[in-house]
């Protein structure tokens, strides 16, 4: 979905502001309100906007672990190895990937010693028949859009 100057102001004020109001992000953007609660929903429909809520830190939490596991999969397991990746709380990403491996997942844990006890729920399942993990030492660039976005913007419909 292509988007515009307007469009890119708009989500980066939500951005930056998630609970503002339509009507204060109109004042804010110099346009009226109606113009301001069309493209939002324009952006919701396109699924460029996906939603609203808190971004939740789970080092805050108390899991200041992060690693990566590369998980190679048993063939014709995929759908089951999902469902179980899905009820493990720690897992909090997970993307099929090409390469060496068939899954790749964030995981969050309490330690170093407690990630021994994620990655054996993870690797415990049938469906997974190999992992491969890296520690996370440092995020020097945490997950972003807004440079995309404005990107995006600038290059318009």
């Amino acid at each position: 979905m292509a988007i515009d100057a307007l469009d890119g102001r708009l989500i980066k004020l939500l951005e930056a502001e998630p609970r503002i109001g339509v009507l204060e992000a109109s004042r804010r953007l110099g346009v009226a309100r109606g113009t301001v609660q069309a493209r939002l929903d324009r952006l919701r429909a396109g699924g460029v906007v996906r939603g609203f809520g808190p971004q939740v830190d789970p080092a805050a939490l108390g899991y200041p672990v992060t690693a990566f596991a590369t998980l190679e999969i048993r063939q014709g397991q995929g759908n089951d190895v999902r469902a179980h990746l899905a009820s493990v709380p720690e897992v909090l990403e997970l993307h099929t990937i090409t390469g060496r491996g068939d899954m790749l997942c964030r995981l969050v844990a309490r330690s170093n010693a407690d990630l021994q006890r994620v990655i054996d729920r993870v690797v415990g399942f049938g469906g997974i028949v190999r992992a491969a993990t890296a520690i996370v030492m440092e995020n020097p660039v945490p997950y972003r859009v807004i440079p995309l976005v404005e990107q995006a913007a600038s290059d318009g419909p």
